[in-house]
């Protein structure tokens, strides 16, 4: 017997719950573009706030925007600094890739039978007159055509350029201002919901906020740990450009699954080194994919169980099923909030809908976490 009557007043209930949550799903979808700056503003504030206090308490930094100035100043510094390490040799290798690439061309293509017909195509309609022939019927209007489609390559590149960074100087608007009034903002809130929802409301923010500081400082530990592993696998290959390559895979750790993007740039550059050294694409490839094979099983059996240990507790194909549905409705937000948010409507779903208590979830939590140890 169920323990409460399906009346006509809950599923009308129900039913406008769902168009409000439909509606509030469409317009983040439709304001996505506006609203990521602010996102990408937010988590840089909860990343740098506690240096902020930091600075303000224990530097005893008087006023607050002398703390942002200074935690801003110091983490630009880092980033510098990072920069200065990393950047020499990516582009030591970009430049070996180079010339890699212009020797692949020149040895491989141009000693090829596609381009020995291609160069005997164009001498044989060199010889006809036919290039003489259009150039002498090209009219003034095609090559104003021409003039204005590079004019407008030109301008539209540079407006691109001002767009990106408008928006990042936006998001540095943003994210002094979050620093400056934080605990009005992220304690503030509450006052706006109706006073009988506000305990629920307050549970549901704690239970976001824990998932999603869990989620975002353990991914993005393995991401740095993973990037590391590859760059030092391919630098033991002797692959080209290592350390970019192994930092790029890394930095798409951060998503899970999606540094298996990864394969397409690890095959290009394995078929260039094939072409400079000549060696066999085959044993090349397959030296990568070992590097592959052993960060894969490294990241499974021992940094993901160690560092993000109960936080989501999802099975793969869920998480895939989870970043296809979030990422299409949400966009590149929806892609980054997807997890935590897929953890916490389960565990919602499993406590008031299925009657599950805590201990019930955390033992089940456990049970699947012992299966997938043990497998």
């Amino acid at each position: 017997m169920l323990e409460k009557e399906i009346t006509f007043d809950r599923v009308v209930r129900w039913l406008i719950a769902a168009i409000i949550a439909t509606a509030l799903v469409w317009l983040i979808n439709r304001l996505s573009s506006v609203l990521l700056p602010f996102f990408i503003a937010w988590i840089l504030a909860y990343m740098i706030y506690p240096f902020v206090i930091f600075l303000e308490k224990k530097c005893r930094l008087k006023y607050r925007v002398v703390s942002i100035v200074v935690a801003l100043l110091v983490v630009l510094a880092v980033l510098a600094l990072a920069v200065f390490l990393v950047v020499p040799p990516i582009i030591e290798e970009s430049l070996r890739m180079a010339k890699l690439i212009t020797v692949y061309f020149n040895d491989t293509l141009a000693s090829s039978e596609f381009f020995a017909n291609i160069q005997n195509m164009l001498q044989s309609y060199a010889s006809d007159n036919s290039l003489m022939q259009l150039v002498q019927h090209s009219s003034v209007m095609d090559v104003a055509e021409n003039l204005v489609m590079k004019a407008w390559n030109f301008l539209s590149g540079t407006l691109n350029f001002a767009l990106g960074l408008l928006g990042s100087l936006i998001v540095i608007l943003y994210l002094f201002f979050i620093l400056m009034d934080y605990e009005k903002i992220s304690e503030g809130w509450i006052r706006y919901i109706p006073a009988g929802q506000r305990n629920f409301a307050s549970m549901v923010a704690g239970d976001v906020k824990s998932g999603m500081n869990a989620y975002f400082r353990g991914q993005s530990l393995i991401a740095l740990i993973v990037g590391i592993l590859f760059s030092i696998g391919f630098l033991i290959i002797d692959f080209p450009m290592a350390i970019g390559l192994g930092l790029f895979i890394g930095v798409l750790n951060l998503i899970p699954y999606l540094q298996l993007v990864g394969f397409i740039p690890t095959i290009i550059l394995a078929l260039v080194k094939a072409a400079d050294t000549g060696q066999s694409f085959w044993l090349i490839l397959f030296c990568a994919l070992m590097v592959f094979a052993v960060v894969q099983t490294i990241q499974d059996v021992v940094l993901t169980p160690k560092i993000m240990g109960h936080v989501t507790g999802l099975n793969p194909a869920i998480i895939l099923l989870s970043l296809s549905i979030w990422g299409s409705l949400l966009g590149i937000i929806g892609l980054i909030i997807a997890l935590p948010l897929t953890t916490l409507l389960i565990s919602y779903y499993r406590r008031f809908v299925l009657k599950e208590t805590d201990k019930d979830i955390q033992k089940q939590s456990n049970k699947e976490q012992k299966a997938e140890e043990n497998k």
